[in-house]
């Protein structure tokens, strides 16, 4: 075979188109970043706390939330914010109490949740579950939490929905029990919230 012939030309060409896809292809198959902004004006936070007499029903607003995470690994990061003393039960006296001598608010202004990975394949479009393990702080203590998410993502846009409990009590907070009124000693906590969605793939360390 000739140096310069047609034939060598094409075998050039092939190596190096393979040589190429060589080193496309880890970026080409690399795994996307997901990210996931919630808006705080669309998010519920609701929580409820038996007691001898009724449930008491309550809500907290989320300061910020986003969630950042890799698809193929399910490495995440991010933070969920939201405001101790945005907790309400709709009785003023119950809920200065409530701030005071159970959250301590002042003193411990945030409560966040810490994604560190995400378990279960996230869907482009429709219904999908997933699970975030991560680190809940509340009363300047941390706590592994994992919380079981079902999600609906339509176009760039995604709902999702989680319920949790709180065993307040054992995590170090005072019960507010009286002599006439006992309540129990976990709280359970149900979210729904609205996002919106990107997607990019993982940048490339080459140079």
């Amino acid at each position: 075979m000739k140096v310069g012939s047609p034939f060598h030309s094409r075998q050039i060409l092939r190596v190096g188109s393979l040589a190429l896809f060589a080193i496309v292809l880890p970026s080409l198959v690399a795994a996307q970043q997901v990210k996931v902004d919630l808006d705080p004006a669309q998010t519920k936070i609701e929580w409820t706390l038996g007691a001898t007499m009724h449930t008491v029903h309550g809500t907290f607003k989320l300061k910020s939330g986003s969630i950042t995470f890799d698809a193929k690994t399910g490495d995440a990061s991010g933070e969920l914010i939201v405001a101790a003393a945005s907790g309400e039960t709709d009785n003023a006296s119950r809920d200065k109490k409530m701030q005071k001598d159970v959250l301590e608010s002042q003193r411990y202004p945030d409560i966040t949740f810490v994604p560190k990975h995400v378990t279960g394949k996230l869907a482009e479009h429709g219904a999908s579950d997933i699970q975030v393990q991560g680190v809940f702080r509340i009363h300047g203590a941390d706590h592994d939490l994992t919380l079981s998410i079902s999600v609906e993502q339509t176009g760039d846009q995604v709902k999702a929905s989680t319920n949790f409990v709180v065993p307040y009590q054992e995590w170090g907070m005072k019960n507010p029990s009286t002599f006439l009124l006992t309540v129990e000693k976990t709280v359970n906590v149900s979210v729904s919230a609205v996002g919106h969605i990107t997607t990019a793939g993982a940048q490339s360390t080459a140079h």
